[in-house]
């Protein structure tokens, strides 16, 4: 078969592409601008499912097409995702186009829950899409899985590693109940509904076979990764609002951060279904957290992600803040050691340019770090500017190299954290 997949490059995206390759089918996979191809795939596209609102801009696509794959997904409203328009709008022109060339079988991904309170723009879009695609003469299947865990790590998966790496196990107030359902039952639903025998006009609920709280998820997950167990810690209400909220704001900036306002109140719905219908119609016995864990030891590569998920949001926080701060205080407070510093080096007329122009790049560098559009542009840009500024001082003042404050020496370690922002810059 010729298969198409939206949202290619995303957690159960990328699995079921894996699985249909492997399987020996044709896949064109439609990744996000910027997204990483699928290995193996016969043919990547990538496009902005929220802009792709004309039936013009699928037809192409689909020729020669058997069925369609819709996994594409935002979990929040910003810059960088356009919640309607790839839960709605989107998907919308998709299945008309599929209606019209007579591309019958369409797979959907959406949200257990949807259908029965819709707390959060998320769950009103999906809920939508879901309509939208009900009312099309196609034989299609909605998916509504729980919370998805696999090996592979995004999103709710990606935050159950990084809180189980914590020296404390927190526990978030009013938070639901959860039946995580494993990615790999997910990916198998997907290649069984994809048979002309399977049924079709129907949606299903993917739901684990036990209900766990949020923490009982992360501490058997910290029990996986071999570690002791963590001291439980309530979190209080005004604190867990905190970071709710600094998530919203590094959205605005551009970044996708598990830990957003929308999450908390589908948390707080919880994730619970009933997977009857899903077993009947599969006869897929889902795994339990527990069994699916036993099933695969935990690696190095593991524990290493875990350790680094919050550490990552801390560097590009402590980063930007460094080289701002930094381009303010040397404008402001420490105008005149700088000043000192450059007539020591006989800059002469040059002297205030020079103080004022490397604080003007150094606010520049942090802002352009901060905002996720151009952070790689501005960690290049801060290794660079850092090579200059040790170049410099060891050409025009190379005593700051005996300084007891190792004004020089500091650099480098300066760029080794530069150099792992670059590394774990990518989310996917």
């Amino acid at each position: 078969m010729k298969i198409l997949i939206t949202g290619a490059s995303g957690l159960i995206g990328s699995s079921i592409c894996a699985r249909l390759v492997d399987e020996g089918h044709s896949v064109v996979a439609v990744t996000r601008p910027g997204g990483i191809a699928p290995f193996g795939v016969t043919e990547t596209v990538r496009l902005d499912v929220s802009a792709a609102v004309d039936i013009s801009d699928w037809t192409a696509l689909l020729e020669g097409v058997d069925a369609v794959i819709n996994c594409a997904g935002a979990l929040q409203q910003s810059h960088r995702e356009h919640v309607a328009g790839v839960h709605v709008a989107g998907p919308a022109a998709l299945f008309q186009a599929c209606e019209q060339l007579g591309v019958k079988r369409v797979i959907h991904f959406s949200a257990i829950g949807v259908d029965r309170e819709q707390p959060t723009e998320f769950s009103k879009t999906k809920l939508r899409g879901d309509d939208v695609l009900a009312a099309r003469d196609l034989t299609w299947v909605i998916l509504r899985p729980s919370v998805v865990l696999g090996f592979p790590a995004f999103g709710a998966s990606a935050l159950v590693r990084g809180l189980a790496a914590l020296p404390v196990l927190p526990v978030m107030p009013q938070t639901g109940l959860l039946q995580v359902v494993q990615l790999d039952d997910v990916v198998t639903t997907v290649l069984k509904m994809l048979s002309p025998e399977a049924p079709s006009r129907l949606a299903l609920e993917l739901a684990g076979p036990e209900q766990l709280p949020f923490h009982e998820v992360v501490a058997l997950f910290r029990q996986w990764f071999g570690w002791r167990p963590a001291l439980p810690v309530p979190v209080p209400n005004i604190l867990a609002f905190l970071l709710f909220s600094l998530g919203d704001f590094a959205g605005r900036l551009g970044w996708r951060p598990a830990m957003r306002t929308t999450a908390r109140q589908e948390i707080l719905r919880g994730a619970t279904g009933d997977g009857a219908a899903w077993r009947a119609a599969t006869g897929i016995e889902p795994r339990s957290l527990r069994e699916a864990l036993q099933a695969r030891q935990a690696s190095v590569q593991e524990r290493w992600f875990a350790k680094l998920f919050f550490l990552k949001p801390m560097i590009f926080v402590v980063l930007p803040l460094f080289w701002i701060s930094t381009g303010i205080i040397s404008l402001t407070a420490g105008y005149d050691e700088g000043m000192t510093l450059m007539n020591r080096a006989n800059a002469g007329m040059f002297a205030a340019p020079s103080v004022i122009a490397g604080a003007l790049a150094d606010i520049l560098i942090g802002a352009t770090i901060a905002l996720r559009r151009t952070s790689r542009l501005g960690l290049w840009g801060a290794v660079l500017l850092s090579l200059f500024y040790a170049a410099a001082g060891t050409v025009l003042l190379p005593e700051l190299w005996n300084e007891p404050l190792g004004p020089l020496l500091k650099i480098w370690p300066i760029l080794v954290l530069h150099l792992v922002a670059l590394a774990i810059l990518e989310e996917r």
